[in-house]
């Protein structure tokens, strides 16, 4: 197991110095970061003087090392439209974006897998067919067209729950629902499909026959197993739900770290981005990883490997 945890880490360290180099790189892609900066009316003489002042006129690789020393203690520079530190900016928006992750991966896995677990146990019966149904729905409806119908029917009409803002646990409801909703339908699926192959296995079958109660098979034997592949799902699902909340915040007017995103791509302002971009990241490498350890531990195979 430890030669397993070992060649994980090792990957994941790989996989986060390919992101950080390509995120740097977002700075020169968008074209000159010094023209930019000195504006539309700015002279030659504006641009290169910005050039040298950010050091944009030294090697490419030089700048890289230089930026990335400065992310690993958490120095991001300073963000060219609020003119505030970037990793300050961060911080103040990230523990909404992570507030709104940890609810909707909740929600989905809360929902999706006991749905998925029941299906399973009895398939094409009318839970499973109505299990169904919210996977279909689940991946067909859009999530900023989910958003606005719950606003218009839970806020507008209804005038139970208030459409937007941060300041009671009553605000996160509507968009943990939108954001849940986006995992749910693969997650069920998987849960379904998992505990269909495991009950079907030769020692369920041994278990029930020595006299184990239904429920002991199910929980002990059956979703142990089934429950492996579902964990690294959910990871996964946590990092593309923290990288694609901008949506859900921009719907809901929630300012968080999606929503700072949002606004630094519409303002160029690059710095932001590239430090979003590498936070997004970290945390579903680490999400994975973790995930990993997880199934390491759940998994006999891997543990003897």
């Amino acid at each position: 197991m430890l030669n397993f945890i070992l060649k994980r880490l090792g990957l994941a360290v790989l996989v986060a110095l390919t992101v950080s180099a390509i995120s740097f790189s977002l700075l020169f892609m968008a074209g000159d970061p010094a023209a930019a900066l000195a504006g539309e009316q700015a002279t030659d003489v504006d641009i290169e003087a910005i050039r040298r002042l950010y050091g944009f006129d030294r090697p490419m690789i030089v700048q890289y090392w230089e930026w990335l020393s400065r992310a690993l203690q958490g120095d991001f520079g300073e963000s060219y439209y609020f003119r505030l530190p970037v990793a300050d900016l961060i911080m103040e928006r990230l523990s909404i974006t992570m507030t709104l992750g940890v609810c909707g991966i909740s929600f989905a896995l809360l929902t999706a897998v006991p749905l998925g677990v029941v299906a399973a146990i009895r398939p094409n019966s009318l839970i499973d067919r109505f299990a169904l149904f919210l996977s279909v729905m689940g991946q067909a409806m859009p999530s900023f067209w989910f958003g606005l119908m719950m606003i218009v029917v839970f806020s507008i009409q209804l005038n139970w729950l208030p459409p937007s803002g941060t300041k009671t646990w009553v605000h996160f409801i509507m968009p943990t629902i939108v954001l849940g909703y986006y995992a749910m339908p693969a997650i069920m699926r998987l849960t379904r499909a998992g505990m269909l192959d495991v009950l079907g296995s030769d020692y369920i079958r041994t278990a029930r026959a020595k006299g184990a109660g239904e429920g002991r098979v199910l929980f002990k034997h059956a979703l142990r197993n089934a429950i492996i592949p579902v964990v690294s799902l959910a990871a996964v699902q946590m990092g593309f739900m923290l990288g694609g909340s901008i949506v859900v915040e921009s719907i809901f007017a929630l300012h968080g770290a999606g929503y700072l995103a949002w606004e630094s791509i519409g303002r160029n302002d690059l710095p932001t981005v590239q430090a979003l971009i590498l936070v997004f990241s970290m945390f579903y490498i680490v999400f994975t990883f973790l995930s990993d350890v997880l199934n390491a531990w759940l998994d006999p195979r891997i543990r003897v490997a």
